[in-house]
């Protein structure tokens, strides 16, 4: 398995959890409150926690190309829903061979 996670700094937080999962639940199965979110896309999947002004990204897919689009769809949406603080997303990939 194939996991990249990173945490984005952002008053907005839960704000922006909630408008990205709810974008992507127009076209993906999206499960989502306030503080977390869980977004299917079909290559991969991602998981959202909101906590005070941290934004933690988990994504997950079974190979690096399907896990390098998870990350790109994901980073590229907040960066366009949170053009006004200038977010990036900073990623941490690792492998876990045993998760498969």
């Amino acid at each position: 398995m194939h996991i990249a996670q990173a945490r984005v700094r952002s008053e907005r937080a839960s704000r922006y959890l909630v408008q990205l999962c709810k974008h992507f639940a127009h076209k993906i199965p999206a499960d989502y409150d306030e503080r977390t979110g869980k977004v299917d896309f079909q290559p991969g999947l991602c998981v959202m926690h909101a906590t005070g002004d941290w934004l933690s990204l988990r994504c997950e897919a079974s190979s690096e190309p399907d896990l390098i689009r998870v990350k790109s769809i994901v980073a590229d949406h907040l960066a366009r829903f949170a053009w006004q603080e200038g977010i990036a997303v900073e990623w941490l990939d690792e492998f876990n061979p045993a998760a498969r």
